[in-house]
């Protein structure tokens, strides 16, 4: 029945319940309204501000002429370029070279870990074979034990393969990128393995009754399907890679052959010619490999996510 057709007083009562359900629903205050949502925004915005004040702060240093942190205490008050003109300029310390070196040394070991990761964590998850059990069960335990201990072993290792191998052992790359391979592998390796454990097996048979070996499965189906899992692990293998500093400090003895986490300590080492604002302004650079990594897997870890829908 259309409002043309109701009574005046139909119209009337419809009136009233209209107000009725319009007075049933006041305006929450402020109060209310904090406790249900507004407590959220605030500790989001605390923790927002917790998390960026330090990058501000170096920043800051880094665009500060007087190359001190202590005139960083008033954010951007001058600003100036002295310091990355410095870190350019002083033949004893490449800093262009450093960051080569840790492009090189990051993204070799952030593949090597993907690929060599991806395997073991294929072979544990859809083959059986003896020792399986044991070898999940020692990647866990190895786990337990920072590589920090291994320092000593790794450098007298690495001493003795310089002997017979100079290009593997001390004070070269490819020694620090084997290292690097071989502390890592474990703990990627276990949790690429659960994430390979979701994916459903049914895919593996019907591939394999059409004829495709265990190759071929894992080169065209299984790695598109879990490539959120090696997204992450190449990112996190990259930072680690990239900012790691002892290891790469007992390893790399060479200025030439050193990373950025190495080289820019030796702006804030001597206690005698100490830097803060070149190393902030190299501190700001090293930042932007990763940040370009991070913008540049993110979408292969949103579109990974779905790109296991079967059409059934």
């Amino acid at each position: 029945m259309s409002n043309s057709t109701l009574t005046p007083a139909g119209k009337g009562a419809a009136e009233r319940t209209a107000g009725t359900v319009t007075a049933a629903q006041p305006r929450k205050s402020f109060g209310h309204w904090f406790r249900d949502k507004g407590w959220r925004h605030l500790v989001g915005v605390v923790m927002g501000v917790f998390a960026l004040f330090p990058l501000a702060y170096v920043l800051s240093a880094a665009l500060s002429p007087t190359g001190t942190l202590v005139s960083a205490n008033g954010l951007f008050t001058t600003i100036a370029f002295d310091n990355f003109i410095d870190l350019f300029s002083d033949p004893q310390k490449p800093f262009a070279k450093w960051f080569m070196n840790t492009l090189i040394v990051g993204l070799i070991t952030s593949a090597g870990t993907v690929f060599l990761g991806a395997l073991a964590a294929y072979s544990f998850s859809r083959m059986r074979f003896t020792g399986r059990r044991f070898g999940l069960m020692s990647l866990m335990l190895l786990q337990m034990f920072p590589q920090m201990l291994g320092v000593v072993a790794i450098f007298l290792l690495l001493s003795g393969i310089s002997d017979v191998v100079p290009w593997l052992g001390l004070g070269s790359q490819t020694g620090l990128i084997m290292v690097y391979l071989g502390g890592a592998l474990g703990v990627n390796t276990y949790l690429m393995y659960g994430f390979f454990n979701t994916v459903p097996k049914s895919l593996d048979e019907a591939a394999r009754i059409d004829g495709a070996s265990h190759v071929q499965i894992f080169f065209t189906i299984i790695l598109r399907l879990v490539t959120p899992i090696l997204a992450i692990v190449g990112l996190l293998s990259f930072i680690t890679a990239t900012g790691e500093f002892l290891i790469a400090s007992i390893v790399l003895n060479d200025p030439d052959a050193q990373t950025l986490a190495v080289g820019l300590y030796s702006f804030v080492g001597d206690s005698q010619s100490r830097t803060w604002g070149v190393f902030a302004a190299g501190a700001v650079l090293a930042a932007l490999p990763v940040m370009a990594l991070f913008l540049f897997l993110q979408r292969f870890i949103s579109s990974g996510l779905t790109a296991g829908a079967v059409k059934g």
